[in-house]
């Protein structure tokens, strides 16, 4: 174990989340992992149990002298987001995670880390094996498939877990306790068309927006970063108005809760424009670039010739599919007014994918309110519908509302601020947390969620702050201690 990052402290914690990268655990096959982690339990000699969905639930009982403390759960979800970049040649479901460090990072070789939420797993799994900590009875639940809705949290069922307080590791920010989350709702739009023959004197253009950084749909929406899809279809809409043109396809994005980094799209426009719509993109290039050079350095729209001879879609769906796609809202849709630079609602266009005589897009809608979360959705699916569109929206998840009384809060600020000498950050994050869910199955379970620094999850830049990974140990490891007697 720790072949690359057993250097870094703790030691124990590092040593499993290596092991974690090892293991291929995209959403939804999490069957490996899993496995590991009941191993950890069997090593232990620790009482563990499966639900029907396959959560996984670990027991330790207190040390001697702390029994009766109130027992805490320490929560993570063993699925990680599945991206690379598109140079590099990853199988998710075979290949392990390759880390490394450079300064005061850990990242991965082109692909996702999947610090986001490895690095909570790796730390419950650490309290679980430790032999020299001190806490009162405790739990280490681990959920499936959190990545794609939250549905290792909505399957738990009341009585599978003992705990009274949950320690959500899954947030990303050192010196930040989170008391709530944005509730989140999937809406999905498919364009049905009509294909017609490659119309006669017609060049097929292949056109590339890349280089973008992507992100979490959540909690990066307020960076001002471009979206691939947008920044595709800001274009065609141009491209249609000035020299009319069909579309043949259009794909970007892979993921309901990423920003989409690159989108590609093949269309055919009259011979005799063909060369002015390469100096049109080459131009639009300069402008996107300059509009988002602070932000998206790397932001590159290229188009060349292609030999195509796909059909094209009719008129009417290409301009309707262009127009709505480009004119949808997209982004931060209204701060809090009660938690100073929070994100209150948002909305995302996540995916697009062309399949013979469809294109069917994803969209994702988050909010902390459950009205707003409801109007946003509402109103996406209402665009779509004024263009005859086909829609549909998924069950969605709920928020978990701010507690700013919850004793675990307050137990946690007095031993931050006894560590550290400063007072943490109370804070809501625009993402959907289980803390939503769980609090639904088990409503008088006191919660809070914390974690060390990870930037440019859900990216091929995703990174693990090390220096704040020791201080997260020292947190939880505390606070186990510090937990208040029944």
């Amino acid at each position: 174990m720790g072949e690359i990052l057993g250097q870094l402290k703790p030691n124990l914690l590092w040593n499993h989340f290596e092991e974690l990268c090892k293991i291929p655990r995209p959403s939804r096959k999490e069957e490996k992992v899993a496995q590991y982690v009941i191993s950890v339990a069997k090593k232990n000699n620790l009482q563990y149990a499966t639900d029907d969905f396959g959560n996984v639930v670990i027991r330790k009982p207190a040390t001697p002298g702390k029994e009766n403390l109130i027992p805490v759960v320490m929560q993570g979800h063993l699925d990680m987001v599945a991206e690379k970049n598109a140079d590099v040649k990853h199988d998710f479901d075979k290949d392990p995670i390759l880390p490394y460090i450079d300064g005061d990072w850990v990242k991965a070789k082109g692909t996702t880390l999947g610090g986001d939420n490895g690095v909570g797993v790796a730390a419950a799994l650490a309290v679980m094996e430790s032999k020299d900590l001190e806490h009162g009875p405790i739990e280490a639940l681990f959920t499936l498939d959190e990545e794609t809705g939250l549905f290792g949290a909505q399957a738990l069922k009341s009585g599978f877990l003992n705990g009274k307080i949950l320690m959500n590791l899954d947030s990303e920010e050192d010196g930040a306790l989170y008391i709530g989350c944005a509730g989140g709702q999937n809406t999905f739009v498919k364009f049905k068309s009509t294909l017609n023959d490659v119309p006669a004197n017609t060049t097929a253009l292949e056109i590339k927006v890349s280089g973008l950084k992507g992100g979490h749909s959540g909690l990066d929406i307020n960076t001002g970063r471009g979206n691939a899809i947008k920044l595709m279809t800001r274009l065609l809409h141009e491209l249609n108005y000035t020299f009319g043109i069909r579309l043949v396809s259009i794909n970007g994005g892979s993921k309901h809760n990423a920003i989409p980094r690159e989108t590609f799209s093949v269309i055919r426009v009259a011979k005799k424009f063909a060369a002015d719509t390469l100096t049109y993109i080459e131009r639009y290039n300069k402008i996107v670039q300059a509009e988002l050079s602070s932000v998206e350095p790397s932001l590159n729209v290229v188009a060349v010739e292609t030999k195509s001879k796909s059909k094209v879609m009719d008129k009417t769906t290409t301009k309707n599919l262009i127009d709505s796609l480009y004119a949808v809202p997209n982004g931060v849709i209204k701060m809090s007014a009660d938690i100073p630079g929070l994100v209150e609602t948002s909305t995302n266009l996540a995916v697009v994918v062309t399949k013979g005589k469809e294109v069917v897009a994803t969209l994702s809608q988050r909010s902390s309110v459950e009205s707003e979360k409801n109007d946003i959705s509402n109103s996406i699916a209402a665009f779509f519908k004024l263009i005859k569109a086909e829609v549909k929206q998924s069950d969605g998840y709920p928020g978990w509302k701010p507690d700013i009384h919850s004793p675990v809060l307050g137990t946690m600020k007095n031993v931050y601020n006894q560590l550290y000498g400063s007072d943490p950050e109370v804070k809501a994050i625009h993402a959907g947390l289980e803390c939503g869910i769980i609090k639904e199955r088990y409503p008088d379970m006191d919660m809070i969620s914390f974690g060390p620094t990870l930037m440019d999850v859900h990216s091929p830049d995703e990174k693990i702050k090390i220096s704040t990974v020791p201080k997260f140990w020292a947190l939880l490891t505390t606070v186990l201690k510090k937990i208040p007697s029944n």
